[in-house]
């Protein structure tokens, strides 16, 4: 079970306490414009690693009061004390417990909307703490940047990230590229693409770099208290799985209703 805990102090601004993560860096693990859902979560298994930094945890954030930000900037810090990426159930406690996690992590992320109309920037930045060690050659680093542009009835989205892990025995890092466009064809019709290119790399020479490309196609419909919204997706190297194994295909529909 996750929780998240929210506090708003009028001059500092809004603080959180997460479990569930969507906090500090893991804000941008998909910013892609869609007609319904991110990429990797309409129901198709691809294994798809995207940065979460320290808001992939149990942390806390500090939104800032936006008037202590030039116009149109926002402003997240995120903390946590030991950022192994598990959340802690009920009576029990979470953290990591030797290498290579040994220590505390925190995020930053940006995000503007007042530069030009439409458009929406974005970047951000973690740093967890692992030491050195025969398995790892200093802290954890990821790092995230992007943009989405709404103009007329289209917005399109461009992101990259990176999460270098300075692991000596095992993965090194992952480095992911995202596009997409959503198209709002009337006030009921909206349309989407969007594709994810990640590569698992071992710089170490420990073991062989995959790249996984996953992409979906989406649309979602609305009459009346009917809602319709279908996606179909599929991914290559599923898992980071060079074999045939690792491709998958799969379509979603979803009908909700109101009454």
């Amino acid at each position: 079970m996750s929780c998240s805990v929210t506090d708003s102090l009028e001059k500092l601004g809004t603080f959180r306490y997460d479990e569930g993560g969507g906090t500090g860096l893991d804000r941008l693990d998909d910013m892609l414009p869609t007609a319904w859902e991110e990429v990797d979560g309409t129901g198709v298994a691809m294994g798809l690693v995207t940065v979460t930094g320290a808001g992939g945890a149990n942390d806390i954030e500090w939104e800032l009061n936006k008037d202590m930000l030039p116009d149109g900037l926002s402003a997240y810090l995120s903390y946590s004390p030991k950022p192994d990426g598990g959340n802690a159930s009920d009576k029990s406690s979470t953290g990591a417990t030797g290498a290579p996690v040994d220590g505390a992590g925190w995020d930053v992320v940006l995000m503007h909307d007042g530069l030009v109309d439409g458009l929406n920037v974005f970047a951000g930045y973690s740093s967890i703490s692992q030491g050195t060690s025969d398995t790892t050659n200093g802290d954890r680093i990821a790092k995230a940047i992007g943009a989405t542009y709404a103009v007329g009835d289209w917005t399109i989205g461009y992101q990259y990230s990176v999460d270098d892990l300075k692991n000596n025995t095992g993965t090194s890092y992952y480095q992911n590229e995202g596009y997409g466009a959503s198209f709002q064809v009337n006030d009921d019709l909206s349309l989407s693409y969007a594709r994810h290119k990640s590569t698992r790399g071992f710089g170490n020479g420990s073991g062989t770099d995959a790249d996984l490309d996953a992409q979906s196609i989406q649309a979602a419909y609305t009459v009346g208290g009917a809602s319709i919204k279908v996606a179909e997706t599929s991914v290559d190297t599923g898992d980071y799985v060079t074999s045939t194994a690792g491709d998958k295909d799969g379509t979603t529909i979803s009908l909700s209703l109101a009454f």
